[in-house]
């Protein structure tokens, strides 16, 4: 069996078994890219206050595991929110986060506010329903001052009952 590695690229001889070491090709010379001018923020800038808010939001100790809920959280958003409001949750978000929610296939069932809650949880290693609907709370309240209430709203129509709450919003039920 011929094992290959980065440095030492084997490449099978003409009579076909016995590889050959091949000197590594050099390493491309990269330019460095212009910095942005200081008026203009960074690409991920978006990226950066997202997970900030949510790192002060939820209270996690570092940035690291702030960004790892905000992804499985968004990722799992993204499966439900559909249609228009999913395009437009899309265009309001940071570029990473839009890149995050917009690659997730539709979901083939919609899930009760309880059952996101535990599909985040399955996806958190160690997590349990408290600890998944902290992390869902955490990420989803810092959405509507970045996405706008009346997208909340919208994207809140379209879901079952119980994920205002998620959004820090109070579930107003119509009087019979």
């Amino acid at each position: 069996m011929t094992t290959l590695t980065p440095q030492k690229p084997a490449h099978l001889n003409p009579e076909g078994d016995v590889p050959a070491q091949v000197s590594p090709a050099p390493a491309p010379t990269l330019s460095p890219s212009p910095s942005p001018s200081p008026e203009s923020p960074s690409p991920d800038s978006g990226w950066r206050e997202l997970v900030d808010a949510v790192r002060e939001s939820g209270q996690y100790p570092t940035r690291s595991e702030a960004e790892s809920v905000t992804r499985i959280v968004l990722s799992a958003l993204g499966g439900h929110v559909v249609g228009d409001e999913r395009v437009d949750l899309a265009r309001a978000l940071p570029e990473e986060a839009a890149r995050v929610v917009a690659s997730q296939i539709p979901a083939t069932r919609e899930l009760t506010a309880a059952e996101f809650v535990d599909s985040v949880a399955a996806r958190i290693e160690g997590a349990t329903p408290a600890t998944a609907r902290w992390d869902v709370s955490s990420v989803l309240s810092v959405l509507p001052p970045l996405v706008g209430d009346a997208l909340v709203t919208r994207i809140l129509a379209q879901l079952p009952p119980g994920y205002a709450l998620l959004f820090g919003r109070a579930e107003l039920v119509p009087a019979e």
